[in-house]
């Protein structure tokens, strides 16, 4: 194990070039996704938030029950959908990184969609009578809201990305851990830890942690930009 933990380290130190290309797919995969789903999930969020329709208790329900969707059901629904069988099998996107995206996508979609209905509830709470006075339209409402909460909605997106980095069921299954295409991170260590490869495992582990105390020391900072900016009108 300790020969192991020296390799990990020196391949970390040499740059090496599968590592390399590993982490950078793991990226580019997670930030398209969370992006993707930020699109997605910060207006329906907010809609949810700030409008009364039939049905919102159960949409409610519904968001905060597929945030704990679990990445293998996910990644089969992928899977059936991109198959050749399946719907979108003639886009020929099953074992590529967009398969990847999509399932990724759909994990992180109820987690936006979840936080942010909280925040811009919270904020529709304290300023949304302000809003209606001031004439805003129902959108312009909800851009200002958003706006007002961009701290506490990018520590959202953040919890978005380190759901999506460290995700291996769903990825493993419409990706396929293929060399060279969409073998990533989380993918990479699951396989050579079965080979008995640890050095690169491990290697992969420690920047997967790295990237995890990145995210969190991020959102650490942004609720403390956030709170201070407060504290003035909180004395």
């Amino acid at each position: 194990m300790t020969d192991a933990v020296w390799q990990a380290f020196a391949l970390l130190g040499s740059l090496n070039a599968d590592l390399i290309e590993i982490i950078g797919l793991s990226l580019r995969v997670s930030l398209a996704a969370v992006l993707i789903a930020a699109l997605v999930g910060l207006p329906l969020g907010a809609l949810i938030a700030t409008r009364r329709f039939p049905g919102r208790g159960a949409a409610i329900v519904l968001v905060n029950t597929l945030m704990g969707l679990p990445p293998v059901v996910v990644g089969l629904m992928v899977y059936l959908w991109l198959s050749a069988s399946g719907p979108f099998g003639a886009l020929q996107l099953l074992y590529t990184p967009t398969a990847m995206i999509v399932a990724q996508t759909i994990l992180v979609v109820p987690i936006l969609i979840a936080l942010t209905r909280q925040i811009v509830a919270d904020l529709d709470a304290e300023l949304g009578e302000q809003l209606r006075i001031f004439g805003l339209t129902r959108w312009q409402q909800i851009l200002t809201l958003l706006h007002e909460g961009r701290a506490a909605l990018t520590t959202a997106l953040l919890a978005g990305f380190g759901r999506a980095i460290a995700e291996v069921g769903a990825v493993l299954i419409v990706g396929g851990n293929i060399n060279h295409v969409t073998r990533t991170m989380t993918t990479a260590i699951a396989l050579e830890t079965s080979k008995g490869e640890l050095a690169l495992a491990m290697a992969l582990g420690l920047v997967l942690i790295f990237i995890a105390g990145l995210v969190n020391a991020a959102a650490m900072a942004l609720r403390g930009g956030a709170d201070a900016q407060l504290a003035p009108g909180r004395s």
